[in-house]
C-alpha cells in the first residue's frame, strides 16, 4: 500500500501555530529564519504573536503557511526516513507539496508565493471579497445558491472540501446573500473564513495572469516524489505542465474530495498532513469512511510521534 503526504493551504493558519514543535526541533525555527531571509520580515514572530489580523492577510498567510509546512516536513525528514508515494496540497499547499517533491526550491517557492499573495491582494481589494465555508449542503444545492444570490456579482463553489462541505468564493455582498440562501436551502452551518480575498474564484482570472508571467520565469524541476493536483486529481510529471497548472489552479475550484479518492484508487490507505492544524486529516475521515484508513498530522510533538509510529508499525 502506499503513502500520501497533504499540505494544507489558507485558513489553517493560527497565532502560536508550531510553537510547541518548534521547541523540540529547532529545524522549524530554521525555516522561518530562512524564509524570513527571503521577505525581509521577521516571520517567525508574526507567527508566534501575530496579530491575527495581519496573519490573516493573504500576503502574509501564503508565505506563513508555505513555511510551516515546509518545517514540519523538515521535522518529518529528520526523524524518519521514510518517504511518502505521493504528495498533494489543498489550494496554496500545491506549492509546500512541490518543495517536498524537490520540484521548486525552498527559497524560491517563498518569493513565489508572496508574489502570488499580492496580485491576488491587488486583484481585489480588502474588504470587498471573501471566502465561507457551508456545511450540510450537496454540491449541487450549494451551486444552486450561488447562482441564485450572484445577481450580478460573483458567487461561486470553489473548494469542494469533503461531502457536505463546500467553501464558496466572491464579492462580498453576493457572498451574505449565498450563505441566506444556503441557509433556505437546509445547511446546517455558513461561516465566514479567515481569508482576506475571494480565492480559486473567477475574480483572480487578472491575478492567474500575472502569476503565468512570474512562473515562466521561476525554476522548476520534475518531480522526485509522485504529484498529485487537488485541481483536477490528476498527476502531473513534468515542469512545463506543473507551470501551467500553477497558473490555471489559481481560479479554478480544488476539488478536495475527487483528490483523497484518487490518492485511493492508486493505492494509499496512509495520510499525513504536514503543517499547523488537522483540516485535512479530518476531511480525508469523511470522504472516506473505510477504517483501514489512517490519517496523521504533523502539528506538535505527539501527533508526530503518533505520525512516525503508525507509518512505520
Amino acid at each position: 500500500m502506499a503513502l500520501a503526504f497533504v499540505f494544507p493551504g489558507q485558513g489553517s493558519q493560527s497565532v502560536g501555530m508550531l510553537g510547541e514543535l518548534a521547541a523540540a526541533h529547532p529545524v522549524v525555527r530554521s525555516t522561518f529564519d530562512e524564509a524570513s531571509g527571503v521577505l525581509g520580515f521577521d516571520l517567525w514572530q508574526l507567527a508566534a504573536e501575530g496579530p491575527a489580523e495581519r496573519l490573516a492577510l493573504t500576503e502574509i498567510t501564503q508565505p506563513v503557511m508555505l513555511v510551516a509546512g515546509v518545517a514540519a516536513w523538515r521535522v518529518w525528514c529528520a526523524r524518519s526516513a521514510v518517504r511518502p508515494d505521493w504528495v498533494a496540497g489543498h489550494s496554496l499547499g500545491e506549492f509546500t507539496a512541490l518543495v517536498a517533491a524537490g520540484v521548486l526550491e525552498f527559497p524560491d517557492a517563498v518569493d513565489l508565493v508572496r508574489f502570488r499573495g499580492e496580485v491576488m491582494r491587488d486583484a481585489v481589494p480588502n474588504g470587498q471579497g471573501g471566502m465561507a465555508a457551508v456545511l450540510g449542503l450537496s454540491d449541487a444545492d450549494m451551486e444552486a445558491a450561488c447562482a441564485e444570490a450572484a445577481q450580478g456579482e460573483v458567487a461561486e463553489a470553489v473548494n469542494f472540501n469533503a461531502p457536505g462541505q463546500v467553501v464558496i468564493a466572491g464579492h462580498a455582498s453576493a457572498l451574505a446573500r449565498a450563505i441566506e440562501a444556503a441557509k433556505a436551502r437546509g445547511a446546517k452551518r455558513a461561516l465566514p473564513l479567515p481569508i482576506s480575498v475571494p480565492c480559486h474564484s473567477s475574480l483572480m482570472r487578472p491575478a492567474a495572469l500575472r502569476l503565468r508571467e512570474r512562473l515562466q520565469r521561476s525554476s522548476f524541476a520534475a518531480p522526485q516524489i509522485r504529484f498529485m493536483s487537488s485541481v483536477d486529481a490528476g498527476e502531473y510529471v513534468s515542469a512545463d505542465s506543473i507551470r501551467d497548472l500553477l497558473y490555471r489552479q489559481l481560479a479554478s475550484p480544488v476539488r478536495w474530495v475527487a483528490t483523497v479518492q484518487a490518492l485511493i484508487a492508486a493505492g494509499t490507505d496512509r495520510f499525513v498532513e504536514c503543517g499547523p492544524g488537522k483540516v485535512l486529516a479530518g476531511l480525508g475521515r469523511r470522504i472516506d469512511k473505510n477504517p483501514a484508513l489512517s490519517h496523521y498530522a504533523i502539528d506538535d510533538a505527539a501527533t508526530l510521534d503518533a505520525a512516525i509510529s503508525g507509518v512505520t508499525s
